[in-house]
């Protein structure tokens, strides 16, 4: 069964348009001037450091905070004018559960329809697939809090697409899950995306983004650095081999064998990084010097977005 079937009719076009968007808080800009959009049926990730401006965006998108300038539509509707038609048409799965520990889970379904004017009759008859969907058959009458986080998690996306919407936003949704909870959303999240749901996704795990995103845009200090599908961001900004060398001795082994034989290089705490158009030579260079500890890898996202945001810790 198609859990949210209204988006199956929908035009094959951006579904969020966003020009020019600015916010200010006193003097400091959250957003400064970002335009963007997402396309009909794609999973577009939105990846930043702490206080890059991504929880200001967001607001934006569900009318919640209203730019100081620019324009925005999302689902055919201008905002913040048209936020309350909008919501109606979107799911959200926020960072934090919002689930009443007090109810069942079936029970957290039918308030939660109710905010969408949908009948009793409706959810429940929703339910069973949603349930399905969420590896949650046999838990409909159990009380949220018997629930593991992952299944409250998995609760969280299934109550987000209740009312069938045509846009689903997920807020860091695997935050805190083990692998295996992590790899279920991630699964879940992929058949939304094959049945044509538009998702909007921000999270801190790199790996989800570059298994999951279409399309990332990276912000940071407010404005957007740069978008692209995951494999274009990385061949556009990280040469293809990755060698990270530390251990007794490294910072003189540098100086004197390692520099030379990569295209660039990045001294991180105790540990040399290195970015390797050929990493044979230097993988060679390393071994003979048994005190070196190294890892040879292929360059992921993480290194575009260390590359572009920065090493500094960001606590807010």
């Amino acid at each position: 069964m198609n859990i949210s079937s209204r988006h199956a009719a929908a035009p094959a076009d951006a579904l969020v348009t966003a020009h020019a968007l600015t916010r200010r808080y006193g003097d400091r800009v959250a957003v400064d001037g970002v335009s963007f959009e997402v396309r009909h049926g794609e999973c577009w990730g939105l990846l930043g450091p702490n206080g890059a401006g991504k929880t200001t965006l967001l607001r934006m998108l569900l009318g919640k905070t209203a730019p100081d300038g620019g324009r925005l539509e999302v689902l055919g509707h201008a905002l913040p004018s048209g936020a309350t038609a909008m919501r109606a048409r979107v799911g959200v799965v926020p960072q934090r559960d919002a689930l009443d520990p007090d109810f069942t889970v079936t029970e957290n379904l039918r308030v939660f329809g109710s905010y969408f004017g949908m009948s009793r009759r409706e959810v429940d008859a929703r339910i069973p697939a949603l349930l399905a969907f969420a590896a949650l058959e046999g838990r409909a009458d159990a009380y949220v809090n018997t629930l593991s986080g992952g299944m409250q998690r998995r609760l969280s996306l299934s109550r987000a697409l209740l009312a069938e919407p045509r846009l689903l936003l997920l807020d860091e949704p695997t935050t805190g899950l083990d692998p295996q909870a992590r790899q279920l959303i991630w699964q879940r999240l992929r058949a939304l995306r094959r049945d044509g749901l538009t998702l909007v996704l921000t999270t801190h795990h790199m790996e989800e983004a570059e298994r999951l995103c279409d399309r990332i845009t990276i912000m940071d200090h407010g404005r957007l650095l740069d978008s692209g599908a995951p494999r274009a961001l990385i061949e556009r900004h990280i040469e293809p081999q990755v060698v990270e060398v530390h251990g007794e001795g490294v910072l003189d082994w540098h100086h004197r064998h390692g520099a030379p034989l990569a295209v660039r290089h990045e001294h991180v705490g105790d540990t040399v990084f290195y970015y390797c158009r050929d990493a044979a030579a230097l993988l060679a260079a390393v071994e003979r010097v048994p005190a070196l500890r190294f890892a040879h890898r292929p360059a992921n996202l993480e290194d575009v977005f260390l590359k572009l945001t920065g090493r500094e810790l960001r606590d807010s």
